[in-house]
């Protein structure tokens, strides 16, 4: 247990905002250590957009969250969390491409085979264009793209994907993003993992197994949750933040769910934008015309439940599959029996629960349309796409999920330091997580992140939080870098005792 802060008290508690993989496992460590902690979370579910969807037994992950870190610490934390309740689990998936399938890691004679001579000519000649001639400019997503990979094969596998997913022109992308998201990966890289395999996992994109929980990410959180209680801290649910008060340069209290709740420090996985327009008093018009202009991609579910012949092949192996083809509206489709075989609540029968990924905006037409309608969308696409027979199709429905993903729009970066100059004058806020720091972290770097801010509450460690992920150290390799234990490996019912990639 911590030496007690004398700023933290019972009635003083550390209050955090927010109950996905950031705010939680801020209110886990705090709770570890024996200080007074609230967890606020405004909705009646945990996870955020990391959370497991449940529909009469059958279970949904939004996105798809697989288990894989290279910070150890994060690792030996989720280990603590879920005991032997995580599955490791072999990763599979492909790539749906000009009406191909293409492995993902790549296959060297799978690429081969599927590009044909012709086109694997076209792509290597762009890339030695690419190779020999200066950089340029990379302000943006396609030239930093085209720059390591040649243009055709941007052409290719990078722009009509990424684009459907944040509804931009790739040249309306910060070439951050691309920086962050596949670091490490180069044209050799993959040449070499296509050819040679992806030794000891170095290429974190190019991972070929990962662990997962039994019943979905939203296990985690309900256990991370069920810790805190225990520990002595609190987590209350449908309780929105409507208000921030700060006084002196500190806040003295959060309003949510119409209760006033007096605190030592917050801990905000808020997005940014909420976390300025909840200020009191209001901030400076500068400061919130900053927020207002950050932009956010929202996302959608549908979720089904097909019956199927046979569980380890239908409708697909994979855990999930990139949909790079425009005339199909869905950018993403996992079958979630792929990932554990209890998120349907029989494992014996032969059912499953698939997953399609629609990238859009509030308010936009997808995003409007009838829960009916994106059902019967779902449907056809699923046909469509040869991927499952919309006749068996026993129930489904939709989800959405608002400010899912934060933009790295040309004015981002700018719009971000205003509001990090206005968080410097108030030293007992802190933001973590995705959304709370506009930055496009997975659920690792997300937790990283709060690891980080409570050792500078409780242990002055003067951490940068906003460094978390944008160094190589955080992102692709730990900083000491040591064996990471394999989970247990649970048995598979009966039904399921086939590996999957066979």
């Amino acid at each position: 247990m911590t030496e007690p802060n004398p700023t933290i008290t019972p009635e003083n508690p550390v209050v955090v905002l927010g109950g996905g993989p950031a705010g939680l496992t801020a209110g886990y460590l705090m709770a570890k250590r024996g200080q007074p902690v609230l967890v606020l979370e405004a909705t009646d579910m945990l996870g955020g957009i990391a959370r497991t969807e449940i529909r009469n037994g059958y279970r949904f992950d939004l996105g798809g969250h697989r288990f894989f870190t290279k910070a150890t610490e994060v690792n030996e934390l989720w280990d603590e969390i879920m005991g032997d309740e995580f599955l490791q689990r072999p990763r599979m998936s492909r790539i749906y491409w000009n009406k191909k399938f293409l492995d993902y890691p790549l296959q060297g004679m799978d690429v081969i085979k599927k590009l044909g001579p012709f086109e694997l000519m076209r792509a290597g000649l762009s890339y030695l264009w690419a190779a020999i001639t200066p950089k340029g400019p990379e302000d943006n997503l396609e030239q930093w793209v085209s720059n390591r990979f040649g243009k055709r094969l941007y052409t290719l596998f990078f722009k009509s994907y990424t684009e459907k997913v944040w509804g931009v022109p790739c040249t309306e992308i910060q070439a951050e993003w691309a920086a962050q998201r596949i670091k490490g990966l180069s044209f050799f890289s993959a040449a070499k993992a296509a050819f040679m395999g992806n030794k000891d996992n170095k290429i974190k994109s190019l991972i070929d197994s990962f662990n997962y929980p039994r019943f979905g990410p939203g296990q985690m959180w309900e256990r991370m949750s069920e810790k805190i209680v225990e520990r002595g801290g609190e987590v209350r649910m449908n309780a929105p933040v409507s208000k921030i008060n700060v006084r002196d340069g500190q806040v003295v209290s959060v309003i949510a769910g119409g209760v006033e709740i007096p605190c030592s420090h917050v801990v905000s996985s808020l997005a940014l934008r909420n976390t300025v327009g909840f200020a009191d008093p209001e901030l400076s018009p500068e400061i919130r015309d900053a927020a207002k202009g950050l932009r956010y991609r929202d996302f959608l579910t549908v979720g089904l439940v097909l019956e199927v012949d046979d569980v380890v092949n239908e409708p697909f192996p994979d855990n999930w599959i990139y949909i790079h083809d425009p005339e199909v509206t869905a950018g993403r489709i996992q079958n979630f029996r792929s990932w554990s075989p209890w998120m349907v609540p029989d494992p014996d029968v032969n059912e499953t629960c698939i997953g399609l990924e629609y990238f859009c905006f509030e308010g936009d037409e997808l995003w409007e349309m009838a829960d009916e309608d994106l059902v019967e969308l779902g449907k056809r696409e699923l046909n469509q796409l040869g991927l499952g027979d919309s006749s068996r199709v026993k129930q489904g429905f939709a989800v959405r999920v608002e400010k899912a993903y934060p933009m790295y729009d040309p004015d981002y970066d700018v719009r971000v330091g205003v509001i990090r100059d206005w968080l410097e004058t108030v030293p007992n806020l802190v933001q973590v997580g995705r959304n709370g720091l506009h930055r496009y972290n997975n659920s690792d770097h997300s937790m990283l992140t709060s690891m980080r801010a409570v050792e500078n509450i409780l242990d002055g460690a003067g951490h940068d939080i906003w460094a978390v992920n944008a160094e190589s150290a955080y992102h692709e390799e730990d900083e000491d870098p040591k064996e990471i234990q394999p989970y247990i490996n649970v048995p598979t019912p009966k039904s399921m005792e086939k590996p999957l990639s066979e």
